[in-house]
């Protein structure tokens, strides 16, 4: 009996497991293949050749770029080279991304960003820059000051704190307040990949400002991307393994209250929401098991998709770019300025175009 009770069990568990494997693939899109979508007027940025994670893009037309990340489980194509923060202008003709200098005392060989949001003070114009950096695979925020007639950051504070842990990415509240989404709820490696391969809803979203740090979202499979409304009134959040963008009302209190959400088959990383027609853009991973399982036979394609009115009852998505990876390896943002595109890679290159009409 003891003997028959062992065999039952095992047969339970490899029978669990291997459900997970099968529900594991079809959440990582491992079969999804989508047709090309190709736009005139393209060409790769000089100068990007691992990474340009994502993207903020100034009303002048400046737009910031981190590049460099290096992320567990992810390809780098250049693992011993820090990252950088690089300064592209929109307004030239044929911009070329340049590397800002970061002030002394800063680490510059552990740095390693990943997203970032840029904050604008109107009282004198200054621009802060928030960065989420991951030294020795940590989670910190970093405050830069943009010094325009430098072309340099001035690092101003390191942000730490418990509720703080695997920071994907932020948005910017203030010069050192923000939103800010946790993509996995371990930090230790075998945990985070265990949680992803269950795929447990346990990342959230917290505010941290100086006076307040707290949690105000959460139920999410990856929380990733976040951006807020040209309104200041809606944060919008990417769920990458939830294929949704949540879109939650900002309350006085800082707090989050949500109110829909957009279901897409895509794999939404970053959002980025231009500021004029409040479009959400985003670039997505066609298939994120090719993201996660590198095979330069079998590259991790690009998205581009456009969501316009989201608070409407029906919104208009549009697919805007894609290709197989042929041309650009894993799209992870996407931002519009002056009828130009530029799509942003994890691990790859930088797409410009040029748009005939958006």
């Amino acid at each position: 009996m003891g003997k028959l009770l062992k065999i039952t069990l095992v047969g339970i568990v490899l029978a669990f497991v291997g459900e997970r494997i099968v529900r594991f693939r079809e959440r990582m899109g491992a079969t999804r293949t989508l047709d090309p979508v190709e736009l005139p007027n393209c060409h790769l940025l000089e100068g990007i050749e691992a990474g340009s994670e994502d993207i903020d893009i100034l009303p002048n037309g400046l737009a910031f770029i981190s590049a460099g990340l290096k992320y567990p489980g992810i390809k780098s194509f250049a693992p011993d080279k820090p990252g950088e923060i690089l300064l592209l202008d929109m307004t030239d003709k044929n911009p070329v991304p340049v590397p800002l200098t970061i002030s002394p005392g800063f680490d510059v060989d552990s740095f390693n960003p990943h997203g970032i949001s840029t904050y604008i003070d109107r009282k004198d114009d200054t621009v802060y820059l928030l960065v989420v950096n991951h030294p020795q695979f940590k989670s910190t925020v970093e405050v830069f000051k943009f010094v325009e007639e430098e072309n340099a950051l001035e690092h101003l504070k390191t942000i730490r704190h418990d509720l703080l842990p695997r920071i994907n990415d932020l948005v910017a509240m203030g010069p050192d307040s923000f939103y800010a989404t946790n993509d996995h709820y371990f930090t230790n490696s075998i945990m985070s990949n265990l949680e992803m391969f269950l795929g447990l809803r346990w990342t959230n979203v917290i505010y941290y400002s100086p006076k307040e740090v707290k949690e105000v979202a959460t139920d999410f499979c990856m929380a990733n991307g976040i951006n807020v409304s040209p309104d200041n009134k809606y944060i919008y959040v990417a769920d990458i393994f939830g294929n949704d963008i949540h879109v939650l009302r900002k309350n006085p209190d800082w707090s989050l209250t949500p109110v829909k959400v957009l279901h897409l088959e895509s794999f939404l990383d970053n959002l980025f929401v231009d500021p004029t027609t409040g479009d959400i853009w985003s670039g997505c991973h066609i298939n994120a098991f090719k993201l996660f399982f590198y095979d330069p036979e079998d590259l991790p394609g690009s998205e581009v998709i456009r969501v316009q009115n989201i608070l409407s009852e029906k919104p208009i998505v549009t697919q805007v770019y894609v290709n197989n990876g042929s041309v650009l390896q894993g799209s992870s943002v996407a931002c519009v300025y002056d009828k130009k595109l530029l799509v942003g890679t994890v691990f790859h290159r930088a797409l410009y175009c040029e748009l005939e009409d958006q």
